[in-house]
C-alpha cells in the first residue's frame, strides 16, 4: 500500500493535465473498476496515479492473482479513436460536466461527447418508452418532445427505436441529447444511423463507455441511470410491466427526480407499466403543460416556460406526423411477396392496440397508401387479428 493514502468524502478534483486525464481513463478502464469503485479508490488514495499503484495489491488481498491494470496502449488507442470521431472528454468536477449528474453517488467519472456539450447546461427532460411503440405512443412522444423543446427544454433519450427515436427526431431543432449504451461512436440500432448523425450535428451524443465498445445487454441499465441522472424529470410513454423504461423510472425515483407518465389502455401490455406507475403515485401527463406544471417548483423561470408550452400546445392541437423514422412505402398488394406481406402485417399490428386508431392515420404513420394497406387490413380482419369500429377506426384484437 502507498503511504500517502488519504480518505475523503469530497468528489475528486478534475484532472488538469493530459497526464492526469490519461491516468483517470486508465484507472476507470482497469478490470473490475466501475464508477462506484473509481470513486472509492480516489477517496482512499487521493489521485488516479496512487490508485493505479495500489490496485494490484488490493486485488491480491481480494483473492485475485495476476491482476494487471489497464495497459497504456489501450488508452492510447481510445484517445486516438476519440480524436478520429471528434469526441470530447468531460471529467467529473469540471465546469462543463452536467451539474445534476454530478450529484449522483455513482456519477460517471468520465463522459465522451460528440456534438455540442453546451446543451448539457440547459434544462433537461428525459422521454423514454417502448421500442415497439404504437402509433398513438409515437405521436405522443413527438408532440411532447416538440412542445417541451419550444418551451425551452432539451430532450434526453436513449436512441432506441420507437419512442426514443421519435422524441429525438421531434426535438432536433430545439435540442436533444442521446445517451449511448456502448461507445459514443458505436450507433445502435443501425436503423438510427442517420438520426444519430443529425443529433451529433444539432445536439449531442454521450457515453461513459470506451470508444468502439459494442453495446451488450448489461450496458443498458447503466445507460438508463445516466438518462435519468441528467434530467430534472423523466416522462414515460408506453412501458411494459418489465421493461427498460421502468428501470429508468425507478432510477429516477432513487435519484430524487420527478417521474411523469402518459396513461394507456388497460388492455394494452405496452401501457401496463405506465398504468402501474400512475397507480403508485406518478404524475399523469396529457400534454406538455402537465410536465411544466409538475416542474414549476424546481424552475425559477417556469412562468415563461409554461406560457411557451401552452402556446405551443394551442398552435399544434393536431400535430403533424413526421415522416422520418418511418418504414419505406409498401408496394401494391398484387406485387408483394409472401415475406413482404408478413412484414406489412407485423408493422400494422405493432402500430395498433386496444385503443381505436383512425385507419387514415395508420396509413400515414406507415408512410403508405390506401391501395397498399387496405388489402392487408382486410386480411388481418379475416384472420381475426384486428377489428374495424365505427367512424373508420381499427383496433388490435388481443
Amino acid at each position: 500500500m502507498t503511504e500517502d493514502r488519504i480518505s475523503s468524502t469530497h468528489p475528486p478534483l478534475p484532472p488538469t493535465t493530459e497526464e492526469d486525464r490519461f491516468a483517470w481513463l486508465r484507472l476507470l478502464r482497469s478490470r473490475r473498476v466501475g464508477a462506484t469503485m473509481f470513486h472509492r479508490l480516489m477517496a482512499e488514495h487521493g489521485s488516479a496515479q496512487n490508485a493505479l499503484a495500489a490496485l494490484p495489491e488490493l486485488a491480491r488481498a481480494a483473492g485475485i492473482e495476476d491482476y494487471e491494470i489497464c495497459p497504456s496502449g489501450i488508452i492510447d488507442a481510445e484517445i486516438k479513436a476519440a480524436k478520429a470521431a471528434e469526441a470530447r472528454l468531460l471529467c467529473l468536477g469540471s465546469g462543463d460536466y452536467p451539474a445534476l449528474l454530478a450529484e449522483l453517488p455513482d456519477a460517471p467519472p468520465l463522459l465522451w461527447v460528440i456534438g455540442d456539450a453546451n446543451w448539457l447546461k440547459q434544462p433537461l427532460i428525459a422521454l423514454v418508452g417502448a421500442r415497439n411503440a404504437s402509433s398513438l405512443g409515437l405521436r405522443m412522444a413527438r408532440g411532447l418532445a416538440r412542445d417541451l423543446g419550444r418551451a425551452g427544454f432539451v430532450v434526453v433519450s436513449g436512441l432506441a427505436r420507437g419512442v426514443d427515436a421519435a422524441a429525438h427526431e421531434a426535438a432536433l431543432d430545439t435540442g436533444t441529447i442521446a445517451v449511448m449504451a456502448g461507445g459514443v461512436d458505436m450507433i445502435y440500432p443501425a436503423e438510427n444511423t442517420r438520426l444519430a448523425h443529425d443529433i451529433a450535428r444539432k445536439g449531442a451524443r454521450l457515453s461513459e463507455q470506451p470508444m468502439g465498445l459494442q453495446p451488450k445487454s448489461r450496458h443498458f441499465p447503466c445507460r438508463n441511470r445516466i438518462v435519468s441522472g441528467l434530467s430534472q424529470a423523466v416522462v414515460v410513454i408506453e412501458a411494459a410491466a418489465r421493461s427498460g423504461s421502468l428501470i429508468t423510472a425507478r432510477d429516477a425515483l432513487d435519484q430524487g427526480r420527478e417521474v411523469l407518465v402518459v396513461p394507456g389502455h388497460p388492455y394494452d401490455p405496452r401501457a401496463s407499466g405506465c398504468n402501474m406507475l400512475i397507480r403508485d403515485g406518478a404524475t399523469l401527463v396529457r400534454h406538455a403543460e402537465d410536465v411544466i406544471e409538475a416542474l414549476s417548483p424546481l424552475m425559477p423561470s417556469t412562468g415563461a416556460a409554461k406560457d411557451n408550452a401552452a402556446r405551443a400546445a394551442r398552435d399544434t392541437a393536431q400535430p403533424k406526423v413526421q415522416p422520418a423514422q418511418q418504414p419505406p412505402p409498401q408496394p401494391p398488394a398484387d406485387r408483394r411477396s409472401r415475406q413482404e406481406t408478413a412484414a406489412l402485417h407485423q408493422q400494422i399490428l405493432s402500430r395498433l392496440g386496444p385503443a381505436p386508431l383512425a385507419e387514415d392515420q395508420l396509413i400515414r404513420d406507415l408512410a403508405s397508401t390506401p391501395r397498399s394497406v387496405g388489402p392487408a387490413l382486410v386480411e388481418l380482419e379475416l384472420d381475426g387479428r384486428i377489428q374495424r369500429c365505427s367512424g373508420g377506426m381499427v383496433t388490435r384484437v388481443s
